[in-house]
């Protein structure tokens, strides 16, 4: 088999020496644009668990990288006039320079072919007669632009600037400074990669950029700039410059990776920005994917298409990690009115995967001092006590909140979960179980499905009601049993499903209309759902009236049941989310256009509400922070309206996402919309309730402890288990006090197996 890999970085190298490793006979071949002692950069960096990954691989480079590593346990980050520390991290640095050398030698030493100062500029040509082409040549690829029919290439552009530097001060920690001047706030990324040499990144805004001049800076007096800003820094030592231009970093993905015998290895098929230090990772470990599926299938069409199935999962996971580390970044000015403790959390945890039980067993210090100041933080918000264990401060899940005058005993809601098993709009014994088993199951908050405020406003016949006087009585029920039987407060979500409406059952055919019985539907325009849905009518004066006065006597109904706080639905493209969304508000008077003219009436109908419900109780509102789709929803537009609310008297905002229209592409993953309810909270200054696939308690006690949101809604979660709170109480060592008739399975340990 022959073998040509284009590009001689770490991802070309790297995956030729291990495909002649593992069978000597392969012809292989590495064609390189620059010259063998050319290498733009300075460090590169690797955790240890790649490089266990690297051992198993090949072990003579292994052997060779290890003995060249700068390694360091501790991140410092500069902030506030402080240097905040955390332990147990687990990184090294390594020359990239001496990295490439390293590749090259072990590759000639295999027998790997090095064409260096070759330029690849007609690749159909210059690589016929290879059975497997890898395409390593970098963020540029051209093999991938040459190709781009077949690999159909997506890069995004982001908006900070960076420079990548060097310094011969040596860093004793990944450290990062955040330095602010008359022209912006300057993050720095630095490690040392040699005894004398780090690598120092400097990342900012553009705006920043271009008052600073940098924009028309050379080289050095992009030097002259940061070592005078560092000063007192860097203690006499000096920056150093490798082709160190600004740059705009570009997220690559491909859509596919792979096409008859070439395929795409490192950045040439994907990039993750340089804040989780994954360039080089995700390289290496692409090549021993891709040998590894070579020894599997000898086929190679077989083994490209079983490499890019096994490895684009993994990547992409790596990739959305990245992204949001990216963001925080973007947006680290966000979060310079954190205090010291808070910072630094969010700083660590900014990934996501990083949680708070993961940082607790690298650095239980740390953490203990982030709970603790959780706790006295909750304290001075709530006026309750934080209850604290034999071992210290509790978890901040189990840190109290308030909201007007109702106070939380913990920050776990369990989220509004529409069961479809309500008759004309009457709950029975099934909402009494569903909703009081999860109020003993020790959630701090419990909300009930979407209570429809109208018989028009139903999604399906099956959905719950509060729109006559016996729908109070039965939630009356419910409400006594867990004020009763618990130490939970529950709130219900007063809805209407505009064009949404007049559907079958989830389990009958979602969003699939009503064959028989159907109803009118309402909307802020005259646009059906789906094609097959009904066309709603748009709404007029008189029917704005009359929804407002629905909403508000299933207020003054939510009031008599007793309920704990109501939630206003806005979100999900239903009937008030109708209004706000550009792609479902199409009006031209004066509820449509600007977003100022889209909350017109949701602020209306919320101001009714507010009115009518009691001055001691809390309002939250649910709403879509983005449409998932072009021409929905701005940050500008989420930032306004979340400004309006709040300035209306909203309590709390429920931030989740999309559900507007059936185009939407929603980026899922595990805390998918938590950023969003971050960018409220921090930057619209609101109270929020972050929701969207929060997995576990780690998952709950990282977004609470790093001011992402200030409680954490899960559904499914509770579907599962309603004794979830109650379970991740036992697993953390918190005392969660069980009703009497449980008592004796206090200290008791499950055993399924």
């Amino acid at each position: 088999m022959r073998i040509t890999c284009v590009g001689g970085g770490p991802a070309g190298l790297y995956a030729a020496l291990l495909a002649k490793q593992r069978d000597p006979r392969r012809e292989v071949v590495v064609i390189e644009r620059n010259r063998p002692d050319d290498t733009f950069g300075f460090g590169v960096v690797f955790s240890d668990a790649t490089l266990d990954n690297l051992a198993e691989a090949d072990r003579p480079t292994y052997d060779a990288i290890r003995g060249s590593l700068a390694h360091w346990d501790e991140l410092h980050a500069h902030f506030g006039g402080r240097v905040l520390v955390s332990k147990g991290h687990g990184f090294s640095g390594l020359s990239r320079r001496r990295l490439l050398a390293i590749l090259e030698d072990r590759a000639r030493e295999l027998g790997v072919v090095l064409r260096f100062d070759e330029e690849v500029t007609d690749p159909a040509e210059a690589l016929a007669g290879s059975d497997l082409v890898v395409a390593a040549d970098g963020v540029n690829s051209r093999i991938r632009e040459r190709f781009a029919d077949r690999f159909a290439p997506r890069i995004d552009v982001r908006p900070n600037r960076f420079v990548w530097l060097g310094t011969t001060f040596p860093f004793d920690a990944f450290t990062f400074y955040f330095e602010e001047n008359r022209h912006g706030l300057f993050r720095v990324h630095a490690y040392r990669y040699e005894p004398d040499r780090s690598t120092f990144i400097v990342e900012c805004r553009e705006e920043t950029f271009r008052r600073a001049g940098l924009d028309r800076a050379s080289e050095d007096e992009t030097i002259a700039y940061f070592e005078e800003l560092f000063e007192g820094k860097l203690k006499g030592h000096r920056l150093l410059k490798n082709r160190s231009v600004w740059r705009s970093f570009p997220t690559v993905h491909n859509e596919r990776w792979s096409f008859e015998n070439v395929v795409l290895l490192g950045d040439a098929a994907h990039t993750a920005h340089f804040s989780i230090g994954s360039g080089t990772k995700l390289a290496l470990e692409d090549a021993i994917a891709l040998v590894e599926s070579l020894e599997r299938s000898p086929r190679v069409p077989e083994a490209l298409a079983a490499y890019e199935a096994e490895r684009k999962p993994k990547v992409l996971a790596f990739q959305r990690a990245a992204q949001v580390s990216l963001q925080w970044f973007e947006n680290t000015e966000r979060y310079m009115a954190l205090d010291p403790v808070e910072f630094m959390f969010s700083l660590l945890t900014r990934s996501l995967r990083v949680t708070h039980e993961g940082l607790k067993a690298r650095d239980p210090a740390f953490v203990r001092e982030v709970d603790a100041h959780v706790a006295r933080k909750a304290e001075a918000q709530s006026g309750a006590r934080a209850s604290a264990g034999d071992s210290g401060p509790p978890p901040p899940m189990f840190t109290p909140f308030r909201l007007r005058s109702l106070v939380l005993e913990n920050r776990v809601v369990v989220s509004p979960m529409c069961q479809y098993s309500a008759e004309e709009g009457r709950i029975d014994d099934w909402h009494l179980v569903h909703l009081g088993s999860r109020a003993l199951g020790g959630a701090g908050l419990v909300i009930t499905e979407m209570t429809d405020v109208s018989a028009e406003g139903r999604i399906t016949p099956g959905c719950a009601g509060l729109y006559r006087a016996d729908h109070a009585e039965g939630w009356r029920r419910v409400v006594d049993f867990v004020h009763a039987r618990s130490r939970a407060r529950i709130g219900v979500q007063l809805a209407h499903a505009g064009r949404k409406g007049a559907t079958k059952r989830l389990w009958e055919g979602m969003d699939v209309p009503l064959e028989r019985g159907a109803w009118p539907l309402l909307s802020a325009s005259a646009i059906p759902y789906l094609p097959v849905s009904q066309v709603p009518k748009a709404m007029d004066r008189g029917d704005m009236d009359q929804v407002t006065s629905d909403f508000v006597q299933a207020a003054r109904w939510a009031d008599e049941a007793g309920f704990d706080l109501i939630e206003l639905h806005c979100a999900h493209g239903y009937l008030l989310a109708s209004f706000i969304s550009p792609l479902t508000n199409r009006r031209d008077d004066a509820y449509g256009g600007p977003i100022e003219g889209r909350m017109r009436y949701p602020l209306e109908v919320f101001d009714a509400v507010r009115a009518a419900w009691p001055a001691e109780k809390p309002m939250s509102v649910r709403i879509s922070a983005t449409d998932w789709s072009p021409g929905g929803l701005t940050t500008d537009d989420l930032l306004a309206l979340a400004t309006m609310l709040r300035e209306h008297g909203a309590d709390i905002l429920h931030v989740s996402a999309g559900q507007t229209d059936p185009s939407g592409k929603p980026e899922h993953g595990r805390l998918f919309q938590t950023p969003l309810a971050e960018l409220v909270r921090l930057e619209a200054k609101v109270p929020t309730i972050a929701v969207g696939n929060i997995q576990s308690y780690a998952d709950v006690n990282s977004i609470i402890a790093a001011g992402r949101a200030d409680l954490c809604a899960l559904a499914r979660a509770h579907l599962y288990d309603p004794y979830w709170t109650r379970h991740a109480a036992a697993e953390q060592g918190f005392d969660l006090e069980w009703p009497p008739q449980y008592r004796s399975v206090a200290g008791y340990t499950l055993r399924m197996r």
